[in-house]
């Protein structure tokens, strides 16, 4: 039997036929708000299901509870704020009982948007609560310090998707959940990643193979930091390892449109009830998940879980760090290996990512030659 979805049912706020085309003929009658990529890509996943429960945008008393509590106002487990905001001339203009269209920077009308709330948020608190901290070298803070001052909340109705240069790889959670029924996959194991794959990754998905009936490979492909890897050097290196070394047929390289919010243990139960809406019943949750620099407690992200005994999908932890050593001939970790540091080979990102700058393969025990092959095919595979 399939997983729940998040709230007990799947989000369809898509429109389509009559319905889509009267709303794009009352749309230039209304007012209309221009969203940033960012919101237009999350006005798809409220839609769609990802983030079922949610059908639109929190509204005041919702974000309060989210903030607070990491629950919606009725209970239900919800750990991050999806949010409007918008300025002052946008908010007089959308007043709660009215719709309001919203539009992306092309010009196309991509929702409606009920507006049931309008009201002004603490930056402060909102940063404090979701991230920790008041930082603004933090990227979620300083995101949160460009906000508009007020919020708007209330229901939406999808008009139109705009084309993903990943469709290719892109199944909604309706679809996914079909495919694993089709597949007769009862168990599925996700695997969120921001990172092209090392030799660490690909032994923690084999694990995750040997334990469930199918893997689902997730990049988060969006907005990221300076100094991540680009969405299609992440896409391309998957493609590589996953067509020499994977079981085609319990494996699928699908992906998730939306940000990196780099909010650690909040994020990490975020992902996990967004693979839960896919129909995962799994996900693998490692040391500093979703983290940036040194802001969290490496194991906060598996910790917090402990908090959400009913979430339903089960994060596989992995405690410590992945190296590969010599004398144990494998890899490793400091939990299962008796050798001194002498004989390892970390997976440290930062010295991938000064190999990779150098022009350099690093070496074939932390990562498939193949990788290295489709990276040195990008000037620089970094965002700037």
């Amino acid at each position: 039997m399939a997983i729940r979805p998040h709230g007990g049912k799947l989000v369809d706020r898509q429109l389509g036929g009559e319905a889509q085309q009267e709303a794009r003929g009352r749309a230039a009658e209304l007012p209309r708000i221009v969203v940033s990529p960012e919101r237009a890509i999350e006005l798809e996943n409220i839609a769609c299901g990802v983030f079922s429960p949610l059908e639109g945008f929190l509204g005041e008393a919702d974000l309060r509870s989210v903030l607070q509590d990491m629950r919606l106002a009725e209970g239900t487990p919800w750990t991050i704020p999806i949010v409007l905001d918008v300025g002052e001339a946008e908010a007089e203009a959308a007043e709660p009982g009215r719709q309001v269209a919203l539009g992306d920077e092309q010009g196309r009308v991509r929702a409606m948007l009920h507006v049931a709330d309008k009201y002004r948020f603490d930056r402060e608190e909102m940063a404090k609560c979701t991230y920790g901290s008041t930082d603004p070298s933090h990227p979620g803070v300083a995101r949160i310090g460009q906000m508009g001052p007020w919020l708007l909340g209330g229901k939406i109705d999808l008009v139109e998707r705009a084309p993903h240069p990943f469709d290719s790889h892109r199944l909604d959670p309706r679809e996914t959940r079909m495919l694993f029924s089709e597949k007769g996959w009862r168990t599925v194991g996700a695997f969120q990643t921001r990172n092209v794959p090392h030799a660490g990754h690909e032994y923690l998905q084999k694990v995750v193979l040997a334990i469930t009936d199918g893997l689902m490979i997730q990049p988060v492909i969006g907005r990221k930091k300076s100094g991540d890897f680009k969405d299609a050097a992440i896409i391309q290196a998957y493609e590589a390892i996953i067509a020499h070394y994977f079981a085609r047929e319990r494996t699928i390289l699908n992906i998730l449109p939306t940000e990196m919010r780099y909010a650690g243990p909040r994020e990490a139960i975020h992902h996990a009830i967004m693979r839960k809406n896919y129909g995962c019943t799994h996900i693998v949750i490692g040391r500093d998940h979703a983290g940036v620099g040194k802001f969290y407690h490496p194991e906060a992200a598996i910790r917090i879980f402990a908090q959400f005994p009913e979430l339903g999908i089960e994060p596989l932890t992995i405690h410590g760090d992945f190296f590969h050593c010599f004398r144990c001939g494998q890899l490793a970790s400091e939990r299962t290996c008796p050798h001194d540091a002498q004989h390892h080979i970390a997976f440290s990102g930062t010295e991938i990512r000064r190999m990779l700058n150098e022009g350099k393969a690093p070496p074939a025990e932390i990562m498939r030659p193949e990788v290295f092959a489709v990276l040195r095919q990008f000037d620089n595979p970094f965002v700037e």
